[in-house]
């Protein structure tokens, strides 16, 4: 069942959508569908506590409802029973395209999502009128893959689950099953984590009455010199300890 919870009226330049979804199979092209929509959002790197999730009965070409088999159901823990009284995808899409529309969504492996919901939006306007047709994924908002991220950040692409454990968010939620309103809400802990750095520097040299409180300020040419204090031999030492404390659990200390 759908859940949108209310709140005022946010900033839409800063709105961040999690997203992520459960399929019936890996390949829209071969008749695959989706099954479970999860979305969170983020505002200022805040989560708002505004949802939209939903679950879908997945129908076939002929529009009759489409059986998964075990081994998919094992994974996300969705049965064919639990699915076969929700709505279609056709009864939740308006309500969903308005929820993301001019967001920026966050998606692990967003070739797959987007492919999805892509194929859903087409099958949605081979359907109906023309005067209800609904636009494709990049008309409606901006994608950032964090699976791209973390290519760019490790030097190859991890898995969400890989992110989680190693930002050490992992126990912050309960994943037996890989929900997909649960992967959303785990991929926002683990994108907060990702982005914890100065997203810019303000390099501009402050002159004369500049008010900017980030701009470069020179300092006086006449200053006093800052005092220099040195370790002891004492905290060499116990530097030295630590540092090696460091490296026996895995650690690369950056002061050495």
């Amino acid at each position: 069942m759908n859940n949108i919870t209310d709140t005022q009226n946010l900033e839409k330049d800063k709105r961040l959508i999690i997203l992520d979804t459960e399929t019936t199979g890996i390949n829209p092209r071969e008749g695959h569908r989706i099954v479970e929509i999860g979305c969170v959002e983020m505002i200022n790197r805040q989560l708002t506590g505004r949802i939209f999730h939903a679950y879908i009965k997945p129908l076939d070409q002929r529009g009759q409802v489409l059986e998964m088999e075990q081994e998919v159901i094992d994974i996300h823990g969705l049965t064919n029973e639990f699915l076969n009284d929700k709505p279609i995808f056709s009864q939740v899409v308006h309500e969903f395209i308005d929820f993301i529309r001019g967001a920026e969504l966050v998606i692990h492996n967003a070739k797959f999502d987007v492919g999805f919901m892509d194929h859903e939006f087409s099958l949605f306007n081979s359907m109906g009128r023309s005067q209800d047709k609904v636009p494709m994924t990049e008309d409606i908002c901006t994608v950032t893959d964090t699976l791209k991220v973390s290519k760019d950040e490790f030097g190859s692409p991890k898995t969400l689950d890989y992110l989680a454990r190693f930002y050490r968010v992992d126990k912050l939620v309960d994943r037996t099953y890989h929900g997909a309103l649960i992967d959303a809400q785990l991929l926002a802990f683990v994108y907060i984590e990702m982005t914890r750095k100065q997203s810019s520097f303000n390099l501009t040299v402050g002159e004369g009455n500049n008010n900017d409180e980030n701009a470069i300020r020179r300092l006086p040419s006449d200053r006093n010199k800052l005092k220099v204090i040195t370790a002891s031999a004492d905290e060499i030492e116990a530097h030295t300890e630590r540092v090696a404390i460091i490296g026996k659990k895995g650690g690369e200390p950056l002061w050495k």
